[in-house]
C-alpha cells in the first residue's frame, strides 16, 4: 500500500521570497539614484571642463547603474508576481536568475578591463595624473557608500562565503515532539530560550505525569539518562549537552515513547540572497578597481613606473573574474536545481531513518532565499503516515515545501 501526502498547512502558499526582500529592493533603488546622480555630474562636468577622463568615468557609472537596475527590477517583479499561479514554486528564484545574468555581465567587464590593461602595457599612453587620481578617488568613495547602503549599513552578505552554520531547532517556537499516551498527548521539547538547554514535558490533552525518565542514544552509541521533575506546569530535566542530535526514549510509568531530535542546519547558502550579492559584488568590484587604479597612478607619478597603471588594471580584472565565476557557479547550481545543502540532506536522512525506516529517494532544492523544497519517498514497516514524517521534519525551518510519499510493507 502506498500513501502520498503533501505535508503542508491547509492554506499553503507559494511565496518563497527572502526575509529582507522589500528592504533590499528599496536599497537597490536608492543606490541606482545615487549612481545616476554621479553619472550626470561626471558627464556634465567632463563636457563643461573638457575632461574626456571624467566623461568616460561617467559612462562607466551608467553600466554600474544598469546592473543595479537589473537587480531592482528582479526584486519588483518577484514581489508583484509572488502569488501568480503560473509559477509552480513561486518567484523566489528570480533573484538567482538576475544574479546569474549580472555575474555574466561582470565576467565580460573583467575581460574588457584585462584586454585594455594588456593593450596599455604593450603600448603605453600619456596619463593626466591631475585628473585621473581625483576621479578614481571619487569613484572609490561612491562605491564604498553604495556598498554600505546595499548592505543596510553593515556588511552581512560577504560573510556568506563559507560553508554552513548550525542553527538550533529547539527554541521557543519549536513545536516539539507529540507523545501519544493512553491518557492523551504530551509534548516533549528542548527549551533554551535564554537559559541552558533542558528537556521540558508539557501536558496537551493528557494529565502531566508525576515524573519521567529520558534515555538518550547519540549517533556514536553514547547513552545518557535524564530524570524529569515537576517545575510549575511542566516536567524539566537537567542541562542537555550539545549537540542536540539523538534518539530519546521517554519512560512514563511502565510505557516508553520514542522521539528523534536532530540539529536543524540553517545553511547560509539557503539564506543567501544572490540578487543582492550580485549587486554588492558589482560595487565591490568597482571599488577594488578604483583602489588598484589609485595605487597604480600614485606609484606611476612618484617613481615614473607607468607600467603600474595597466598592471593594477590586470590585477583588478583577475579579482573581478574570480568573484564573477563564484557567483556564476552558485547561481547556476540553483537554476539547475542541484541539491541545495548536502548537510541538510544528510540531516533529513538521519531523521527519517533513525527509527528503522528507509529513505529511498530524496530531492532537495532551493525555492528562494531561506526556502528549500523537498520530495521524499519513505519505506516503512510501521503504520506511520505522511503526517508523522511531517512532525519529524518540522524542526528544519528552511523546509518550506515538502512532499512525502510513504510506502508500507
Amino acid at each position: 500500500m502506498d500513501e502520498t501526502n503533501r505535508i503542508a498547512p491547509p492554506a499553503h502558499d507559494h511565496v518563497f521570497l527572502g526575509r529582507e526582500h522589500r528592504q533590499n529592493e528599496q536599497r537597490s533603488w536608492i543606490v541606482i539614484w545615487l549612481c545616476l546622480a554621479m553619472m550626470a555630474l561626471e558627464i556634465g562636468g567632463g563636457l563643461w571642463f573638457g575632461s574626456i577622463a571624467l566623461v568616460a568615468d561617467g559612462l562607466h557609472m551608467s553600466t554600474h547603474a544598469g546592473a543595479l537596475l537589473l537587480a531592482a527590477l528582479a526584486y519588483r517583479y518577484a514581489r508583484r508576481h509572488a502569488d501568480d499561479p503560473r509559477f509552480s514554486f513561486g518567484t523566489g528564484k528570480l533573484g538567482d536568475l538576475a544574479g546569474f545574468a549580472s555575474a555574466i555581465i561582470l565576467a565580460m567587464i573583467s575581460l574588457l578591463i584585462g584586454f585594455e590593461a594588456i593593450e596599455r602595457l604593450l603600448a603605453p599612453v600619456p596619463i593626466r595624473f591631475a585628473e585621473a587620481i581625483p576621479i578614481a578617488g571619487l569613484g572609490l568613495v561612491v562605491n564604498l557608500v553604495s556598498a554600505w547602503l546595499l548592505s543596510g549599513g553593515h556588511d552581512h552578505h560577504h560573510g556568506h562565503s563559507h560553508g554552513h552554520a548550525h542553527g538550533h531547532a529547539h527554541h521557543h517556537d519549536d513545536p516539539g515532539h507529540e507523545l501519544e499516551t493512553q491518557a492523551g498527548r504530551l509534548r516533549l521539547e528542548i527549551f533554551e530560550d535564554g537559559v541552558p538547554p533542558r528537556f521540558r514535558l508539557h501536558a496537551v490533552t493528557a494529565p502531566l505525569p508525576a515524573a519521567a525518565i529520558i534515555t538518550l542514544t547519540r549517533p556514536d552509541g553514547a547513552i545518557e539518562t535524564f530524570a524529569l521533575a515537576p517545575q510549575d506546569t511542566w516536567l524539566e530535566s537537567g542541562i542537555v549537552p550539545e549537540p542536540h542530535e539523538f534518539r530519546a526514549s521517554v519512560a512514563i510509568g511502565a510505557t516508553r515513547h520514542e522521539a528523534v531530535f536532530s540539529e536543524a542546519h540553517a545553511s547560509t547558502k539557503a539564506e543567501r540572497d544572490n540578487n543582492m550579492r550580485a549587486a554588492i559584488v558589482h560595487v565591490a568590484a568597482d571599488a577594488a578597481v578604483s583602489l588598484m587604479v589609485i595605487i597604480g597612478l600614485i606609484l606611476a607619478r612618484l617613481f615614473g613606473w607607468v607600467w603600474m597603471d595597466p598592471l593594477a588594471g590586470m590585477i583588478g580584472a583577475v579579482v573581478i573574474a574570480t568573484w564573477a565565476l563564484g557567483l556564476i557557479r552558485d547561481t547556476g547550481a540553483i537554476l539547475l536545481d542541484m541539491t541545495a545543502d548536502g548537510d541538510m540532506a544528510e540531516a533529513v536522512r538521519r531523521t527519517i531513518e533513525a527509527e528503522g525506516d528507509t529513505l529511498s529517494d530524496l530531492h532537495l532544492w532551493r525555492l528562494g532565499p531561506g526556502h528549500l523544497g523537498a520530495i521524499l519517498c519513505v519505506g516503512t514497516r510501521s503504520q506511520r503516515s505522511a503526517r508523522d514524517y511531517q512532525a519529524m521534519l518540522q524542526r528544519f525551518k528552511t523546509l518550506s515545501h515538502v512532499t512525502v510519499e510513504v510506502r508500507h510493507g
